[in-house]
């Protein structure tokens, strides 16, 4: 049974480190570099995209694992819902599985947001600037609430771990 926990746990903290440590190399090392490299909003989006998409085939799987092992190694609090509020640990508890409900929610705006006919008008240059510029603000403020929210996931994960 210890070594099936942890398997477990090892399976959560490697997803959590390709969804954490992808979100942020997008946000604070690709796009950063992206503006130095082009001042072209529309060349930028494009290779954002093209990365973003990339990243999504590990970045979605690594999400539904979290989810999945989250809710697994939660199962005896999850069974009896009356001690998520007796203890401390209960109501962390509480709080990472609301911050992820948040999170899937911000992700689940950004793909909408980033919709086939939006890449394609994209990459075949029929998008207006202040079109652009527009989705161009959404993205970055949908990434930073991404990273922020795991982080503070991160943060309650090690509260849960340290028994306080």
């Amino acid at each position: 049974m210890a070594m099936e926990q942890a398997l477990i746990t090892w399976v959560h903290l490697v997803a959590s480190a390709i969804w954490v440590g992808g979100s942020i190399f997008l946000g604070v090392i690709l796009s950063p570099i992206l503006r130095q490299v082009t001042p072209n909003i529309e060349e930028r989006l494009r290779l954002m995209i093209l990365v973003g998409r990339r990243f999504n085939k590990i970045a979605i799987p690594s999400l539904i694992v979290l989810v999945a092992t989250g809710i697994y190694n939660s199962r005896v609090l999850l069974a009896n819902y009356t001690l998520l509020d007796d203890s401390s640990y209960g109501v962390f508890l509480v709080v990472k599985m609301t911050l992820v409900a948040m999170l899937v929610v911000v992700y689940l705006t950004h793909v909408r947001i980033i919709r086939q006919d939006v890449v394609d008008k994209i990459m075949s240059k029929n998008m207006e600037e202040s079109e652009l510029k527009r989705l161009r603000i959404k993205i970055i403020i949908l990434g930073e609430i991404t990273v922020v929210l795991s982080i503070a996931i991160l943060f309650f994960a090690a509260l849960l771990d340290a028994g306080v």
